[in-house]
């Protein structure tokens, strides 16, 4: 096994303490003194704070798949000491945010709420689903990071990398099929029209 680096264990690091900012920002906010609490008509923004919240979360995903870049591809591989296939990936980015995603990429592109396939609706944190083909089974997944870019655990490349969407189209290339959206404290508006998802539109 190839020791990791120094650059490796410091994206880690600044990951992990994104992570735990994140969680703070989900902790109920608690006044000192609640008789100098005044709450205007009108003024009250219950959402702001959730909104907030998101996209703190949404950046500790994007901080924690990032740190993993470089390590190996593994079959089968779900830990940065063993290495990673894309399904793995994605499950131990998200299971570090504490949001539970099934295993295989094939389940995974079953989770979550199903977004119109378009690079101006894409939120970082948002799982992209890959296929051989128009209509071929989900087989391949990657953790979308903002600005068309993507991180993926590559077979091809044999280690973790961050690759645009907009890639050249290959037969060695899969096919991006769709999207799930895993982290659902903000307003996905964005959705899949019912019939479409029932299709089987990703």
């Amino acid at each position: 096994m190839i020791p990791s680096s120094p650059n490796r264990f410091a994206r880690m690091k600044v990951a992990l303490v994104a992570i735990a900012f994140a969680s703070m920002a989900f902790a109920p906010a608690m006044a000192q003194d609640a008789k100098t609490v005044e709450v205007k008509p009108f003024e009250a923004k219950p959402f702001t704070a959730m909104s907030n919240s998101a996209q703190a979360m949404r950046d500790s995903i994007v901080s924690m798949a990032r740190a993993q870049i470089g390590t190996k591809y593994r079959f089968g591989g779900g830990s940065p000491e063993k290495g990673f296939d894309c399904s793995g990936l994605v499950k131990f980015v998200m299971a570090a945010l504490n949001l539970d995603v099934p295993r295989t990429a094939k389940q995974q592109a079953k989770v979550g709420l199903a977004i119109i396939k378009d690079t101006s609706r894409l939120l970082p944190g948002d799982v992209l689903t890959f296929g051989k083909g128009k209509k071929g089974a989900v087989s391949h997944v990657g953790i979308y990071v903002g600005d068309g870019r993507f991180v993926q655990a590559s077979s091809a490349a044999g280690r973790v990398i961050e690759t645009p969407l907009d890639r050249p189209a290959s037969p060695r290339i899969k096919v991006w099929r769709g999207v799930r959206r895993i982290l659902l404290l903000d307003d996905s508006t964005a959705t899949t029209p019912p019939a479409v998802a029932a299709k089987g539109g990703n």
